[in-house]
């Protein structure tokens, strides 16, 4: 843990940075997440990266810019299409009180997933291993977030059964996506662009917040 406690400066000063307050025990399970992180990426091909100090600002710091961002924290959260559990694992991290379920359909990326959650342990995470378009929930979510998804019309398109009335999607992006803005489906509005201030990052990065056009306008 040596190589990973090195980076709790770092960790905390950009979380600092951004608002993010972290207690030690929030800043400890954030590094073993980045530990395990590192050691299953090897064999599981969790991300493109591969030195853990390119993970911890190119995934834990740009995951924490949007923790304060997506609503309720206490509302039910799902993470579609979470991966490696990106921003879903450090959303649990920052809000213990909130019930957050990270869905994805690869088997390697979920079993990944239930080991954090039980090592860590984060009891508030719910992992299912399933397909998008199929997956059933027993109550919808107040908000849908996904990072690295394909476009976000694809994404209201494959997770809107899951959004529960007055719900919002939470869409991390890099550069502004007016193409896909202009691309989204009937009935689906942009409610606010955040635009992302990541310490140590250079490149784009946005929050796009969309809702329903009928419930946010008051509309039947």
């Amino acid at each position: 843990m040596s190589q990973m406690e090195s980076f709790r400066p770092r960790l905390v000063d950009a979380a600092a940075q951004m608002s993010v307050e972290l207690t030690d025990e929030q800043q400890t399970l954030l590094l073993e997440y980045l530990a395990l992180f590192a050691r299953w990426n090897a064999a599981y091909n969790l991300s493109a990266v591969r030195d853990p100090a390119d993970m911890l600002e190119r995934h834990i710091i740009d995951s924490l810019s949007v923790v304060n961002l997506c609503g309720n924290d206490s509302a039910p959260l799902i993470d579609v299409g979470s991966g490696g559990g990106l921003p879903g694992i450090p959303l649990a991290i920052v809000h213990p009180q909130r019930p957050i379920t990270l869905l994805d359909s690869n088997g390697k990326k979920t079993r990944f997933l239930f080991q954090v959650a039980a090592q860590l342990p984060l009891p508030n995470v719910t992992v299912m291993n399933e397909r998008l378009e199929s997956f059933q929930p027993a109550e919808p979510f107040a908000a849908v977030t996904s990072r690295a998804f394909a476009t976000i019309a694809d994404m209201v398109a494959g997770s809107e059964h899951l959004l529960a009335p007055g719900g919002r999607f939470y869409a991390m992006k890099g550069k502004f996506p007016q193409d896909e803005l202009s691309a989204l489906p009937k009935g689906i509005k942009v409610d606010r662009v955040h635009t992302l201030s990541v310490p140590g990052c250079d490149a784009d990065r946005h929050l796009i917040v969309l809702s329903r056009a009928a419930e946010s306008d008051g509309l039947a």
